[in-house]
């Protein structure tokens, strides 16, 4: 699978998520910080968010200090479910109810064995079909 990865600092737990990514056999489209100019939560939101959008990737795994503006950004994107978790159970669940495409994790909270299993349980859990009639109207304005 392909999978963009964008954050808006680098840390070890960015390193050891894209380190897991690369040894489970995923290609991955880092969303780069110029040298000069680094990209902010939003910036990073969007740009993982159009990749998936425009199905140039399979997935997304985003990051920010809390993980809700860099979901928030990403979501802002049409056809993007991106969903904030904290452990692999939720995870799961945003891939089985919500056909998720990009799993945001905190860098505050997240350790590099924690995003470890949310992969886990991410790539595990395909979308159950009977939510897609549900999934689909998120693609409307909610009226």
């Amino acid at each position: 699978m392909k999978i963009a990865l964008g954050s808006d600092e680098r840390t070890a737990v960015t390193d050891a998520v894209a380190d897991d990514l690369y040894r489970r056999g995923h290609e991955v489209v880092p969303v780069d910080h110029p040298a000069d100019q680094p990209l902010d939560w939003v910036d990073v939101g969007h740009a993982v968010g159009r990749l998936v959008a425009a199905g140039e990737v399979d997935f997304g795994v985003l990051f920010c200090w809390t993980g809700t503006g860099a979901s928030i950004a990403a979501n802002k994107v049409a056809g993007v479910r991106a969903a904030l978790c904290t452990d692999a159970p939720t995870a799961a669940g945003a891939r089985r109810w919500n056909d998720a495409n990009v799993l945001v994790m905190s860098l505050r909270l997240t350790t590099p064995p924690l995003a470890a299993e949310m992969l886990d349980a991410w790539f595990a859990t395909g979308a159950d079909p009977a939510e897609a009639s549900a999934v689909a109207r998120l693609e409307s304005d909610g009226r």
